[in-house]
């Protein structure tokens, strides 16, 4: 990547990368405030300071990316400074499950929407995803995880078809 004739360095590529409002969060978020749900956003008073605060439901939901939080089997790591990375990532990963058990006990039910089923071969259609998440907040359910499919399917996964 380059600017104005001169190579960028790794740090400031890192920099650009948005940890709030990314395209997969904002998706959520207007899938939600269009289905009538009303909610906060960055709740710093909460572990992990949660992407989506639905107090009314007792409801958090995490939007995270499959590189930065590990996601099992979505992508790979990099090849060059793979110490730093498996740190980075291992660490990254150790602090989601640490925030989760937090909120929990907290009394907080806690959504994870991955990225992989909002992008890629197995991205679920956004209605299906949004309804998968509706459903959820009533459910009563503590906790879940929405993943994309890994195979063939490209964007016709169906709520029931969930990993």
């Amino acid at each position: 990547m380059k600017r104005r004739g001169t190579l960028l360095t790794r740090s400031e590529q890192m920099s650009r990368i948005r940890s709030k409002n990314t395209k997969p969060e904002m998706l959520i978020r207007r899938g939600l405030h269009a289905r009538g749900y009303r909610y906060r956003l960055h709740q710093k008073n909460l572990p992990g300071t949660p992407d989506v605060v639905l107090k009314k439901h007792g409801a958090v939901i995490e939007v995270r990316g499959c590189f930065w939080h590990g996601h099992d089997g979505c992508g790979r790591r990099p090849n060059t400074h793979q110490d730093f990375w498996n740190t980075k990532i291992d660490r990254n990963r150790e602090r989601d499950r640490e925030n989760e058990r937090l909120l929990v006990q907290a009394g907080w039910r806690v959504l994870i929407v991955w990225e992989c089923c909002m992008v890629g071969k197995g991205r679920w259609k956004p209605e299906a995803l949004l309804d998968a998440v509706g459903a959820w907040l009533v459910s009563g359910k503590n906790f879940e995880e929405f993943e994309g499919q890994n195979g063939d399917r490209s964007g016709d996964q169906s709520v029931g078809d969930a990993c």
